[in-house]
């Protein structure tokens, strides 16, 4: 699934048609495509995973999905999702998602929660955060309402950074540490963004796909923990754990009213004199 980086490099790929006009819209999209066709690119924008074509009065939302892709003054054998022709090129979406957003995206869009925009706001992701203590850190960090962009690469990069187990609970993270995330989440998306552009992405990896941990020198682990299920690369030794796991928590619980049962009951005169 493209992440953040990869839609801003889409983003400015396709400036090129901001003030054009739309001279042919096809694509094998149920969108009646063809409303695009006499209008002009207000803008170019995007959110998060999402590639904003802005027209006056709506605009057309695409999300590449899984396995989403563009062409840009070329065409794959595969028919497009949408195809849109201008007097100085055309611009070509693949298995991706679209449909139309209408009115102004600032009704629609919170620009401070998308991580590589100006408007970023790391306090509203903090407070957003603590409102789901007992979310696992792996999941908080693919909620693109907190973290709009980072995809599942961003975060097991930036939770091996931080050296935080995927599995932590958000409540459980001391505030400093939390601070670390939110900051590494914006910080490694833009190196992300720089790497991809010069074609080294994979090269500075330390644990996505990765069987090694770089620091201890042992064996990775390969887990799809959560509610998300993404898969996930840690060093069991290297990142701690913060927070019981939830299995361990209800194992707790479930024992908790046997052993307050088999628990001596202690008089009244020896719980004074404690």
């Amino acid at each position: 699934m493209p992440e953040g980086p990869s839609i801003v490099i889409l983003r400015e790929a396709a400036a090129k048609f901001r003030g054009k006009t739309v001279r042919l819209a096809t694509g094998n999209s149920s969108l009646d495509l063809t409303r695009m066709e006499g209008r002009r690119v207000v803008a170019l924008r995007s959110w998060g995973k999402h590639f904003l074509i802005e027209f006056r009065g709506f605009s057309l939302r695409v999300h590449m999905l899984m396995f989403g892709s563009y062409r840009i003054d070329e065409r794959k054998p595969s028919p497009p999702r949408v195809s849109l022709q201008f007097d100085n090129g055309e611009l070509n979406i693949y298995a991706s998602s679209v449909k139309y957003i209408e009115g102004a995206l600032e009704d629609t869009y919170d620009w401070r929660g998308d991580v590589m925009d100006p408007s970023w706001d790391p306090r509203l992701a903090r407070r957003k955060l603590k409102e789901k203590p007992d979310t696992l850190i792996c999941d908080a960090l693919l909620d693109q309402d907190i973290f709009a962009g980072v995809g599942n690469i961003i975060k097991n990069e930036v939770l091996f950074r931080t050296r935080v187990h995927p599995e932590s609970t958000v409540g459980a993270l001391p505030p400093r540490k939390l601070g670390e995330v939110i900051k590494q989440a914006r910080k490694y998306s833009f190196d992300f963004l720089a790497w991809k552009q010069a074609f080294v992405l994979r090269q500075h990896w330390l644990v996505h796909t990765k069987r090694t941990c770089p620091q201890c020198g042992g064996p990775l682990s390969k887990t799809y923990p959560g509610t998300t299920r993404r898969r996930t690369f840690f060093c069991p030794v290297c990142q701690v754990r913060y927070g019981a796991a939830p299995a361990a928590r209800k194992a707790v619980r479930k024992a908790a009213p046997g052993a307050r049962k088999a628990a001596p009951r202690r008089s009244a005169r020896t719980t004074r004199m404690a």
